[in-house]
């Protein structure tokens, strides 16, 4: 067996370790005692996690760190959550966090988060189930404590922005066991009334114990099924709760709620200031267009008086009467034209000065065309004896003249050159000078 391929070196074991621990556990929550807690330069932190019986190495990394709402102290009680690994360098095994919190916010964390899952998946959160806002609230319903920093914020902000608004304060309890049922109640009973356009539930800023009224799940429902749309501006701007997710809007403080449920007086103020100069300019080019309609009904009342249509009828009378005389004056004008150019045709197309003319034509051209006849006649006699005495040269006639007889054949009649063309038997005719001869063949040589 050979050894050497089970031998690892402990940097390759450590990583064979950190692989299958990381790879075996997932992400864990951890609920433990804070121990030896160090924070250097770097901005790390450095801790364990302990209980009576063990305890972990931790660590918190940068800028995870920075995020914390606390400062970790030893002894402290935390909720952790984390992967498991294996620090390679010194094959220890400790614990990488991502998230730290209190272990008694945790708890309430914990429940918040899962009520909050329950509820949304309910679809009590759906954003198609929300009511949109009237655009001109006149009455508001404030849910809040009376004696609150927030309740002093939203009457300022809506005082001086909109102060025709009417608002009621329904005075509760906005933290503590019996918080959560009173706004419930204050709520259900301002729906009920039909007296208000919009309701809002606020209070000012706190930790997550303090705010846990809002968390309610009662009051998240009641919300939900508020036919009177519900604004939410719980704690601060960080501060989430289940009042924001069921409400039909959700304002990260008190004094932007209040923005939002009404318009600033300086905005209205502009807006009317254009509406009215709007008005005056419809009004104005109202008018102008009635005086125009005006105007042109009282044209049309003139145009169709007895006298004004009798005068328009005498004008276009007359303007029609001097167009028929001008146009009559103009057709006659043409018609003379035409009659005086027939004339000049007439007079120069007349038989007998055609005929006179054609006598001084004849006259000029019959010396050129006897003269043109001759010299024609002459060209072509030269060119006759020409032709004449070519085709002599090239005659058999003339060959035969010399004492040559021109042989055919007496059957078909065709030339004889060869004693190829007859054979013995054949009869021929020769042709001389003065007659033709018949000819019997009685042999060939060649």
């Amino acid at each position: 067996m050979d050894r050497s391929a089970q031998i690892l070196t402990p940097s390759q074991l450590n990583i064979l370790a950190r692989d299958l621990l990381e790879g075996t556990f997932p992400m864990v929550w951890v609920e433990a005692e804070l121990g030896s807690v160090t924070r250097p330069a770097s901005g790390h932190m450095y801790f364990t996690l302990k209980d009576a019986r063990a305890q972990i190495r931790a660590a918190l990394f940068k800028p995870k760190s920075q995020w914390l709402k606390f400062v970790p102290r030893e002894g402290m009680r935390v909720l952790a959550r984390g992967r498991l690994t294996l620090y390679e360098a010194r094959g220890e095994y400790q614990m990488v966090l991502d998230h730290m919190e209190e272990a008694g916010e945790g708890a309430l964390r914990r429940a918040y988060e899962q009520l909050k899952a329950r509820l949304e998946a309910e679809g009590l959160f759906a954003a198609e189930r929300k009511r949109a806002l009237p655009a001109h609230v006149r009455r508001l319903a404030v849910i809040t404590s009376p004696t609150g920093a927030a309740v002093r914020d939203v009457l300022s902000v809506l005082e001086r922005r909109f102060p025709l608004l009417e608002v009621d304060l329904l005075p509760s309890l906005v933290q503590g066991d019996s918080a959560a049922a009173q706004i419930t109640a204050l709520l259900r009973s301002a729906d009920a009334s039909g007296r208000y356009d919009v309701i809002l539930l606020t209070r000012g800023g706190g930790s997550m114990e303090d705010l846990w009224a809002f968390n309610d799940e009662q009051l998240a429902r009641a919300i939900a099924a508020s036919h009177t749309p519900v604004v939410s501006a719980v704690g601060h701007e960080t501060d989430f709760s289940l009042a924001d997710f069921a409400a039909d809007l959700r304002a990260p403080t008190p004094s932007v709620a209040a923005e939002l449920l009404v318009p600033d007086q300086r905005d209205l103020q502009l807006r009317l200031r254009r509406f009215a100069a709007r008005l005056v300019q419809l009004q104005r080019h109202g008018l102008g267009q009635a005086m125009q309609r005006a105007d042109r009904a009282l044209l049309r009342l003139n145009a169709q008086s007895p006298q004004n249509r009798l005068q328009l009828l005498q004008r276009r009378q007359q303007d029609l009467a001097r167009r028929l005389a001008g146009a009559w004056r103009q057709q006659h004008e043409r018609r003379l034209a035409r009659l005086r150019h027939a004339a000049v045709v007439l007079r120069n197309g007349h038989p007998q000065r055609q005929l006179d003319a054609l006598k001084q034509r004849l006259l000029r051209v019959q010396p050129r065309a006897e003269a043109a006849m001759a010299r024609q006649l002459q060209r072509d006699t030269l060119r006759l004896r020409a032709l004449a005495r070519s085709m002599e040269a090239v005659s058999p006639l003339a060959t035969v003249a010399r004492g040559y007889a021109i042989l055919t054949r007496e059957q078909d009649g065709r030339l004889v050159r060869s004693p190829l063309d007859v054979s013995p038997g054949d009869t021929l005719k020769a042709r001389v000078q003065d007659g033709v001869i018949d000819v019997v063949v009685k042999d060939t040589r060649g």
